[in-house]
């Protein structure tokens, strides 16, 4: 989709306002609906514009592979981690009022934090079953077959 012009215009114009949609979801879903898992999905929703526009080799150089699976390893990690500070620090997994020694703070702080893990964590994770499914897709288009062909398969032996 390279060669269309108005294609490559709109992703141009669309990609970074969904990206900073995306920020403005993390960052102030602790005060409204929304948070890390629908900042997640339109950080990965960007991604795979680009893919669709520029071709999944180009997006794979934007953000490799190894990246993507680092970076779904270093969500949960934050996630649990914060969790588990709570532990050893005298509360419970994700109490966040021993972090700080303001409790306001300290909720807003922990709060920020999982759902940035959250958010890191659904992006890779979205990305990576997309990557999935086009790879599968390039695969089939290897071995000289047609995933969209429809087989005439009778029904009930007619």
């Amino acid at each position: 989709m390279r060669d269309n012009a108005i294609l490559v215009v709109v992703a141009r114009f669309l990609i970074p306002l969904v990206m900073l949609l995306g920020l403005y979801v993390q960052f102030h879903g602790e005060y409204s609906p929304g948070g890390g898992f629908q900042a997640g999905v339109l950080f990965a929703s960007a991604w795979i514009l680009f893919v669709f526009i520029y071709g999944l080799e180009t997006g794979l150089r934007v953000i490799p592979q190894r990246v993507i699976y680092a970076l779904a390893s270093l969500g949960v990690l934050l996630y649990a981690l914060i969790g588990v500070l709570g532990v050893v620090l005298g509360g419970r997994f994700l109490d966040f009022y021993p972090l700080l020694d303001a409790p306001k703070a300290a909720q807003q702080t922990g709060i920020i934090l999982v759902e940035f893990g959250v958010g890191v964590t659904v992006a890779a994770v979205v990305m990576l079953i997309f990557l999935l499914f086009a790879r599968r897709r390039a695969d089939t288009l290897a071995a000289g077959l047609d995933p969209d062909a429809t087989d005439d398969v009778r029904v009930d032996g007619e």
